[in-house]
């Protein structure tokens, strides 16, 4: 694994972070929240300039399911990210004061419905990558081998984090915000600070194991309607399972032969 790809890895990590900075306004204040928005920016700019054959590539292969759903999210996420760059501009009071005379309560709004949809499509985005990330992981941690129990605890944790997930959405009011609506049901930071932050990182983690599984159970569709991607998926699960487990995946795989 080379160290520009970890590199690359890092600053799309700190630009998460940087984005979860960001939601806590009423936490950083104006300044802390426009440096933060800023450095976001860049980093975006970075991951894109790395990414730009991707662009390239887009006329030119032949894509289907999950490449065409991949283009889909990626355009939808640029064009969210282009109305919170253009309303943070419009609203600025530091960095581009001179333009915080055309943003009025409106484009306020905009801005805030812009960035918890970024939210929603940043992890949704990771939730397709996110077998590339776990690749990492494993790379990194040196795992080369399957291991039924490790995979069921990961399985465990991702569902708590989802279940936190869908508890944390009502928490920070989701969905009065991803609908524009009006709402003073803001987070109390002299309360709590982590917890804001716990809460987004959950609502990450829904929308995240959400897509992952999706994604698996349709490509577990796909791959069962036809015998040789069912011996594909038996052949998987011969690395994990248990003792019985591998005794009817050895009986089904040799049926189909």
């Amino acid at each position: 694994m080379s160290s520009m790809f970890l590199t690359r890895l890092s600053f799309d990590l700190v630009a998460a972070g940087l984005l979860l900075l960001g939601l806590a306004y009423w936490w950083l204040g104006n300044t802390v929240h426009e440096l933060a928005g800023t450095g976001m920016f860049l980093l975006v700019i970075v991951h894109n300039v790395f990414n730009r054959r991707w662009y390239g590539r887009i006329s030119k292969e032949k894509r289907h399911g999950r490449g065409l759903l991949n283009i889909g999210i990626t355009l939808v996420l640029l064009v969210a990210m282009l109305a919170l760059l253009v309303t943070s501009v419009l609203i600025s009071n530091t960095l581009s004061g001179f333009m915080s005379a055309y943003g009025g309560f409106t484009v306020r709004q905009i801005h805030t419905l812009a960035a918890y949809w970024v939210l929603v499509i940043v992890s949704i985005h990771l939730g397709l990558r996110w077998p590339m990330i776990m690749g990492v992981a494993r790379t990194l941690f040196g795992i080369s081998k399957a291991s039924a129990l490790r995979t069921l605890t990961l399985r465990a944790i991702a569902i708590a984090i989802a279940a936190h997930g869908v508890w944390s959405s009502f928490e920070l009011g989701l969905g009065t915000k991803l609908a524009m609506q009006v709402t003073l049901d803001w987070w109390n930071f002299e309360e709590s600070v982590s917890g804001f932050f716990v809460h987004c990182i959950a609502i990450m983690g829904l929308y995240i194991t959400l897509t992952y599984y999706a994604m698996k159970w349709i490509q577990y569709r796909k791959n069962m309607t036809s015998p040789i991607g069912r011996r594909t998926e038996i052949a998987r699960g011969l690395e994990t399972a248990t003792y019985s487990d591998r005794s009817t995946a050895v009986n089904d795989q040799q049926a189909i032969r």
